[in-house]
């Protein structure tokens, strides 16, 4: 995991009191950080447009061109006719507080549109600390962000812009630059998977989770049969009718007195009346929710109980925040705020876990929170939080406390859906499932 911060000139000013870096200093390495990246992918000789802006943001370029002048073609006026292999975007830097005047943006238009590789210096202009964007914002290739992460980067519509993540030291390792931080980015190495190394277990030392079928028969059936795969030792889909299931699912019209956790919420529906849902709920037994349980009558009384993990997506999201008092808005507004949402939520709500679905999923628990950048687009299909569901439902009945099951849940999805060797449109909830395998 990495930090992230939302802005770092607190960062800078302790590194200058701590260890007596100067600016120039910062700058230097700044600039080194940027040249020794392309030096390592552009060969001598290649053209480079560095665009400045008046700021640091620009000084860091003007210092990458004298670093780089003699072996590379600098140049630091753009000009139409001609074609660069590099461009570096050095106009606007990660303190960005008002829109992009006309006239710079006509240029970076002109930039966008050109074929040479593009560099953000510190994060693409037009890209704000929230994460939200200017019409007109850089898009990056490769993003060289100086001293550490900036929680902007990760947002959903940054995504768009920011390409590669890099990060270029200021003089000082991160290690010492650093400060704890609440947010944190989490990388692939921090999967950790559920695997068994007791010789002598047998399928009911791996929990039984049980599945709440509603209407929609097949969302509980994605949900189980990823359970299932993701080392759960025991799935029962829980019908008041029967249905028919694959073999290796098992259906009851009661919970399983075996039962280590509940999934509801996929497909729900009204297959099932409140006094059926509060027996099947009246115990302390761990709990995942998704999709139709979010504007259920039943739902503010779960979230007074712990072990409990919520999954919406942005319009769910919306729906519960306005259930619970703490905002009514629409999709884009909270789109443009998902951070701060998530903070409010979970200090409202601090003994819930909540993983909001997006292209960078959050998670989010009292005063934790976690962004998984791993997603693809592969994963926009129906069916694919069906799957996330199963696997943290699987992860909880196994023992894993409720954040732990989300992000080690949202981290095998995501990491599954990379997995795809086809086109991307072509994924579905069985190819994804049938990934986990191979994590």
């Amino acid at each position: 995991m990495q930090n992230l911060y939302y802005e770092v000139n607190t960062l800078d000013r302790r590194a200058v009191e701590l260890y007596g870096i100067s600016e120039t200093i910062m700058m230097e390495h700044a600039a080194a950080g940027m040249a020794g990246w392309i030096q390592k992918h552009f060969p001598k000789n290649s053209s480079v447009l560095i665009v400045c802006g008046k700021g640091n943001n620009g000084n860091d370029g003007r210092v990458l061109g004298r670093q780089l002048e003699g072996d590379y073609h600098i140049s630091f006026e753009y000009d139409p006719n001609c074609c660069y292999d590099v461009i570096v975007d050095a106009i606007f830097g990660s303190g960005l507080s008002r829109n992009i005047p006309s006239n710079v943006a006509l240029l970076i238009d002109a930039l966008n549109q050109s074929n040479g590789y593009k560099i953000a210096c510190d994060v693409p202009s037009g890209l704000f600390p929230d994460g939200t964007l200017d019409p007109h914002t850089f898009r990056a290739d490769v993003t060289i962000t100086m001293g550490s992460l900036k929680r902007g980067l990760f947002s959903d519509a940054a995504k768009e812009v920011v390409g590669e993540i890099i990060v270029a030291d200021l003089g000082v390792s991160r290690g010492r630059y650093e400060i704890p931080s609440s947010w944190k980015l989490l990388e692939t190495t921090d999967l950790l998977l559920p695997r068994r190394s007791t010789l002598s277990a047998h399928k009911g030392s791996f929990g039984h989770l049980a599945v709440v079928c509603g209407e929609k028969v097949g969302a509980s059936v994605i949900a189980g049969s990823a359970a299932l795969r993701f080392g759960s030792g025991l799935v029962s889909l829980i019908s008041n009718e029967n249905v028919i299931l694959p073999y290796e699912l098992m259906q009851s019209h009661s919970l399983p007195s075996t039962t280590t956790a509940i999934a509801l919420g996929m497909g729900l529906g009204a297959e099932f009346c409140d006094d059926e849902l509060s027996r099947l709920l009246d115990n302390t037994l761990p709990l995942v929710l998704d999709a139709d349980i979010f504007i259920h009558p039943m739902f503010p009384k779960l979230l007074s109980r712990g072990n409990i993990v919520l999954t919406p997506h942005p319009k769910e999201f919306t729906q519960i925040l306005r259930i619970t008092g703490i905002a009514d808005i629409d999709v884009p507004t909270l789109q443009n705020n998902r951070f701060s949402y998530v903070e409010q939520f979970c200090t409202a709500y601090p003994n819930a876990v909540l993983l909001l679905k997006g292209a960078n999923v959050i998670i989010g628990a009292h005063e934790e929170f976690y962004i998984n950048p791993h997603g693809t687009v592969a994963l926009a299909k129906g069916g694919s939080g069906d799957v996330l569901t199963g696997l943290i439902g699987a992860l909880l009945a196994q023992g894993y406390t409720p954040l732990a099951a989300a992000i080690q849940g949202s981290l095998a999805h995501t990491l599954a859906a990379r997995s795809f060797d086809k086109n991307n449109y072509a994924l579905t909830p069985f190819d994804l499932i049938e990934r986990m395998c191979t994590l």
